[in-house]
C-alpha cells in the first residue's frame, strides 16, 4: 500500500524527533508518509514549534504551486541543472526538469545517471529524485544527441 502524502498539521497530529541535521516528523495516524527535513545545525536548536511550522509552510507552498498552472522549469543548456546542498549532503535538482544521461559503467553494469557531467549512482539519483517526494513524474527517452531538444509525445499504445 502507498503511503499517503503529509497534510499541514497540529503539535497533536505529529512526533518530531531529530536525527543529526534532520528533523524526523511522524503522523501519530499510520499510513503517512514519514518525513525528513534537512535542516542542517539549526535541527537541534529549533524548537518543535518552530520545526512544524516550516514543515506546514513548505506543504502550504507546494499546495500553492499545484492550485496555479503548474509550468515545468527547466533550467537552459549550459547552466547547472543541479547543485549540491552541503546541510543535507545530497544533489538536488534547481529546477523540475533534468536532462540525463544513462551509461551502465556502475558496479555489475549498473545504471549511472549523467546530470551537467556529474555521475550519479542509482543510491545517489534516488536522493536527488527524493526532493521531489510526492509528486508525480513522467520519464521520456530521446536518443543523447537531441536531449537539449524538447521531444515530441504521441499518445498510443505499445502494442
Amino acid at each position: 500500500m502507498r503511503l499517503r502524502k503529509p497534510h499541514p498539521a497540529s503539535l497533536s497530529e505529529v512526533t518530531i524527533s531529530r536525527h543529526r541535521d534532520e528533523a524526523v516528523i511522524r503522523f501519530r495516524e499510520p499510513g503517512f508518509v514519514e518525513t525528513h527535513l534537512a535542516l542542517g545545525s539549526d535541527a537541534c536548536r529549533m524548537s518543535d514549534e518552530q520545526i512544524l511550522e516550516y514543515f506546514n509552510e513548505t506543504l502550504r507552498e507546494e499546495e500553492r504551486a499545484v492550485d496555479e498552472t503548474f509550468v515545468s522549469v527547466e533550467i537552459p543548456a549550459g547552466e547547472r541543472q543541479i547543485e549540491y546542498v552541503e546541510e543535507a549532503r545530497q544533489w538536488a535538482p534547481r529546477g523540475s526538469v533534468l536532462r540525463c544521461v544513462l551509461d551502465d559503467s556502475g558496479p555489475d553494469r549498473e545504471a549511472v545517471v549523467y546530470i551537467d557531467d556529474q555521475a550519479l549512482p542509482l543510491a545517489e539519483f534516488g536522493k536527488l529524485l527524493a526532493t521531489y517526494s510526492g509528486w508525480g513524474m513522467r520519464i521520456c527517452f530521446v536518443p543523447e544527441e537531441r536531449i537539449a531538444e524538447a521531444p515530441v509525445i504521441r499518445v498510443t499504445s505499445a502494442d
